[in-house]
């Protein structure tokens, strides 16, 4: 008689819990946008001559090797980028603000999800504008391709 009361109960509290599991399974849900904004269609270009400007850091030496977001490998010697939303492939001018050093690179992988940075160069491309030596600095980004 016990279980016949109980075990319902039991059930029901356990499929109310397994509802409050984390927002892990919210990404998972067709058409979630983490970032929501502009978010270009895999075959779209970003329009030449349209400028971002806020701050930029750089990484790579964690990433050496692995895989990128648009699934080629990610090399910290070369000139490329991580942008949230712009199309893979699009080359971008980076001027930094403070020196007006600039670098040519493209865009290969998504992020950054740090604060409200717009870029994360790569070493390579970091190293040429100079943030090897202060972290992150305010630049312009212009869509040159």
């Amino acid at each position: 008689m016990f279980y016949r009361k109980v075990l319902p109960l039991l059930l029901c509290a356990s499929a109310l819990l397994a509802g409050c599991a984390g927002s892990a399974s919210i990404a998972a849900r067709k058409g979630y946008v983490r970032f929501p904004g502009k978010h270009y269609a895999s075959k779209e270009k970003a329009e030449i001559g349209t400028k971002i400007s806020g701050e930029a850091s750089y990484y790579g030496p964690g990433f050496h090797g692995k895989l990128t977001a648009s699934g080629e490998t990610f090399n910290q010697n070369d000139y490329t980028c991580a942008h949230k939303t712009l199309p893979f492939g699009t080359k971008l001018e980076v001027v930094r603000a403070d020196n007006g050093e600039s670098v040519v690179v493209r865009v290969n992988d998504r992020g950054p999800y740090v604060g409200d940075r717009i870029l994360d160069l790569s070493v390579a491309a970091g190293k040429k504008i100079g943030l090897d030596k202060v972290g992150h600095a305010m630049v312009t980004a212009t869509v040159i391709e």
